[in-house]
């Protein structure tokens, strides 16, 4: 039956994915398997999808998960985040890993950014260590890395849990290797805008510490006692289970298990990640190009050590300062001409409806918390990067380069 779909989707892909389709013919092709198995089917493929993903990355250890924030969760969990205990995280990111840090009755501490990389201040984590400090949450925004190395040296001074949420970067690098592999655990994010996506929704931990590996695995698999670093099973032989005695659980956790379709979609996509990350860095590679010389549109500064991978294209506004043109006004014009338009940044996470106010930590949730990402994030723009027509990519840079020209850089 295998042989018979592989024959068909070959003969007809032009029909099955269109030619700009996020998606190619692994992806369908192990999709079509795994929903087309019987139940006593020998395939795993979460577990094949850890494995080449551990693989990938140069890990010991991945869990799939059912989204990035449910990442977050069980990866702050095996880093033993309890009631008062505070994470450090930054002020120019989404509001998950705030909620992450709730959900288990921790403080989320905000901080401020570096005004050059947009990424969070190691000086200003500094400022905020205290002895409740129990973890570090660094983003690698857009898809540069943290500068991770002298974040990593200070957390273990103090001992202190380090987790990359690395949900806009993929196969981005620092110092020659992956981004998201450094810190004591890495969460990725497989929803649909993603560099490698599940098909809707999903993520994956990954980390070198067996015991980080299994408290992640138990919690984001409803706590089964069977479960192991490594994977372990979660259905058994009738003669192990069909038995009044037997226990299945040994600790709380949640159902963030991924479903196998969405595994076998990220396998195929895993196939793909080179060329699917490399189109975005070289449409980042072309917006840099459209931009040159223009004093009042500055992108990221890459450090030499990194390369950036581009989830989108970001850059800080100050037509309005230089041009008289504020942020809505450029927007319009640039939609008008046949752009794209724009994405602009999410609202400092404790400035969202959802916190702004509380108190947590003794800590007013207002407005003046961390000065430099609440100034970004008024004026940053957010330019798409996952064109699949790379015609249509160039047409809609050189639509903003002509409009900077016209403008005057």
């Amino acid at each position: 039956m295998v042989a018979s779909i592989d024959k068909f989707l070959v003969d007809n892909v032009d029909d099955l994915i269109p030619s700009d389709s996020k998606f190619g013919l692994p992806e369908l092709h192990y999709a079509m398997q795994a929903l087309m198995e019987n139940e006593d089917s020998t395939i795993s493929w979460v577990n094949e999808l850890e494995d080449q993903f551990a693989n990938r990355m140069g890990v010991k250890y991945a869990i799939a998960c059912n989204s990035g924030t449910s990442g977050l969760h069980a990866a702050l969990y095996a880093a033993n985040i309890f009631e008062g205990c505070e994470v450090i995280q930054p002020a120019l990111t989404v509001v998950m890993d705030a909620y992450a840090t709730i959900y288990l009755g921790g403080v989320p501490v905000f901080t401020d950014i570096n005004s050059e990389t947009w990424n969070i201040d190691i000086h200003e984590i500094e400022k905020k260590i205290t002895d409740k400090t129990k973890a570090i949450i660094v983003v690698s925004l857009y898809g540069l890395p943290v500068d991770i190395n002298p974040i990593m040296d200070l957390a273990k001074k103090h001992g202190i849990i380090v987790i990359d949420d690395s949900a806009q970067s993929v196969l981005s690098y620092y110092n020659g290797k992956i981004a998201g592999t450094l810190a004591d655990m890495g969460v990725f994010s497989f929803e649909n805008s993603k560099h490698m996506t599940a098909g809707s929704e999903g993520g994956m931990i990954i980390t070198n510490n067996s015991e980080f590996a299994k408290k992640a695995r138990k919690f984001a698999g409803i706590g089964y006692k069977n479960l192991t670093a490594t994977a372990g099973r979660t259905s058994l032989a009738s003669s192990v289970f069909q038995n009044p005695e037997y226990e299945r659980f040994d600790t709380i956790g949640f159902n963030y298990r991924m479903n196998r379709i969405s595994a076998a979609v990220a396998l195929g996509q895993l196939e793909r990640i080179d060329v699917l990350t490399m189109r975005r860095k070289i449409i980042g590679e072309m917006f840099l190009t459209a931009i040159e010389c223009c004093d009042w549109l500055k992108p990221q500064f890459i450090p030499v050590n990194c390369s950036h991978s581009y989830f989108t294209f970001g850059v800080l506004y100050s037509g309005d300062i230089y041009r008289g043109i504020n942020w809505k006004d450029f927007y319009h014009r640039y939609k008008s001409l046949g752009g794209d338009g724009f994405y602009a940044c999410w609202k400092n996470p404790y400035l969202e409806p959802s916190l702004k106010g509380k108190i947590f930590g003794g800590v007013t949730l207002i407005n003046g918390l961390c000065p430099i990402a609440e100034k970004y994030q008024k004026k940053l723009m957010l330019f798409k990067t996952n064109y699949r027509n790379m015609d249509v990519a160039e047409r809609k840079i050189n639509i903003l380069s002509k409009m900077i020209d016209d403008i005057g850089r």
